[in-house]
């Protein structure tokens, strides 16, 4: 899994293998080049949607919005990275299965 910080005008990015990992490795990052301290951060979740449309070809975009109660524009927005997924959005494609 992969993870990205933007701090003043600065792009982190690292991968780990899971979410907690990928946290302690930014929170590193984030003291060694911004001086921020790790006890300070508070991350924001996004998902990337685009990766799993890219990955699952198959999925129709618009018949996963439906069954997610997601307008379908946005759900394109999603998938093309136009905007940025937010947890809410993304649990409730996660349980539209």
């Amino acid at each position: 899994m992969a993870g990205r910080v933007i701090c003043n005008d600065s792009l982190i990015v690292d991968e780990a293998g899971n979410v907690h990992d990928l946290e302690e490795k930014l929170k590193l990052l984030l003291f060694e080049f911004e001086n921020v301290e790790p006890e300070m951060v508070v991350f924001e979740y996004f998902y990337d949607i685009y990766a799993l449309f890219q990955e699952v070809d198959f999925l129709n975009i618009g018949k996963v919005a439906q069954r997610a109660g997601i307008n379908a524009g946005l759900m394109r927005q999603y998938a093309s990275q136009v905007k940025y997924t937010p947890a809410t959005q993304a649990r409730k494609i996660e349980a539209s299965q």
